[in-house]
């Protein structure tokens, strides 16, 4: 007899990450692997419930919280300050240059920004240490087609 519920491919290693493993989280995660680029939490949650998966917004914001909380998701802020997520697949630190039009996401190489930062936190003698670094503009598509329109 076949399931109705939905197939992930969420390995059960990454769910462990954030402590149960349940179907909602590995539903969550398999939704965030198969979007491309950076998603927020409500748009997840609208693509989740509008192919008729049951899943909670709260389950959702918490799921994904707790993947950048783990170092398996990437988090960065649009223009209205919404948090958008990405998948990061290994536990590498990536930063993204991402256009404000499209929403375009590229990495791009950060050596030096996690050089200095780790610099800092060796001759403050603080640990832990956290960094954001956030690039954001117009792509050169969106930088042409503004250029055409003015």
């Amino acid at each position: 007899m076949a399931s109705n519920r939905p197939h992930t491919s969420a390995p059960a290693r990454e769910l462990a990450l954030i402590g149960r493993l349940t179907q909602q989280r590995a539903v969550v995660l398999a939704a965030l692997v198969a979007v491309e680029g950076f998603v927020g939490a409500q748009a997840l949650h609208n693509q989740l419930t509008g192919a008729g998966t049951p899943v909670g917004l709260s389950t959702v914001y918490r799921t994904l919280t707790a993947f950048a909380d783990a170092g398996r998701a990437d988090v960065v802020r649009d223009r209205n300050g919404e948090r958008l997520f990405r998948y990061r697949p290994g536990p590498d630190h990536r930063h993204y240059l991402i256009c404000t039009e499209c929403g375009l996401s590229l990495a791009v190489d950060s050596e030096p920004v996690e050089t200095w930062a780790d610099k800092v936190a060796r001759t403050s003698g603080f640990a832990d240490v956290r960094h954001t670094v956030e690039l954001a503009g117009l792509c050169p598509d969106c930088a042409q087609g503004r250029a055409r329109v003015q």
